[in-house]
């Protein structure tokens, strides 16, 4: 039993990536794609799948929500926020690189990001959880540790009611959540193209400065 999939086929045809179009660093091409995503009203452009490896060596990827993106210099910096318990959290004290990706198909776009990541200041992160609805403050509360196992559904639900008597209205930021930075030090723009020549640009870091390439298909 099976699902075969091999006949199905697109053509993409939307759009090109050329390079008289785009400049020598690549923070204004990614700010365009984001906000043309936002302009045709994707769902979430904001989601990023984030690959991590621990010293384990096994790769894990799960999506999580950007929650901002900075220009700072030449620098690109992105902001998201988790459970630093989390196997997610795991992964990156013992190896803080990861590599996000983000793919609108609708726009037939992707964009790979990878580069160091650090913890956020606890300012930021106190700053970023106080703006949050109280229930997800509480739901930061709950999944302690996040991925641990529970025993069942009422559980969890039990524990929300619980911690939402105990704090009020105000809310606390759980020491073991709070903000990582990515610090991008390569990042890969693809294009879907009509008979799989899609266009391939890649911005690397190079002695601290930007190196654009075209690279294959």
């Amino acid at each position: 039993m099976g699902i075969d999939f091999s006949a199905s086929r697109l053509s993409y045809e939307k759009d090109e990536l050329i390079e008289k179009n785009i400049g020598n660093t690549p923070y204004p091409l990614f700010d365009r794609w984001i906000k043309d995503a936002l302009a045709e009203q994707v769902k979430e452009p904001y989601a990023m799948s984030v690959a991590t490896c621990g010293s384990d060596n096994r790769p894990s990827v799960r999506t999580v929500l950007m929650r901002e993106v900075v220009e700072r210099g030449d620098e690109v910096l992105l902001v998201f926020y988790t459970n630093y318990d989390s196997d997610k959290g795991q992964d990156l004290a013992q190896n803080p690189h990861a590599e996000c990706l983000f793919f609108w198909a609708d726009l037939e776009r992707q964009v790979r990001i990878s580069g160091a990541v650090q913890k956020l200041d606890e300012e930021l992160s106190d700053a970023y959880f106080n703006s949050r609805p109280k229930d997800s403050q509480l739901a930061a509360w709950v999944s302690r540790p996040q991925s641990g196992v529970v025993d069942s559904r009422e559980t969890m639900e039990n524990d929300f009611v619980k911690l939402s008597a105990k704090f009020g209205e105000n809310v606390p930021r759980p020491a073991f959540w709070g903000g990582y930075l990515l610090i991008a030090d390569k990042i890969e723009f693809w294009q879907g193209r009509a008979n799989r020549m899609h266009d391939r640009i890649v911005y690397k870091k190079e002695n601290d400065k930007w190196v654009r390439e075209r690279i294959l298909p």
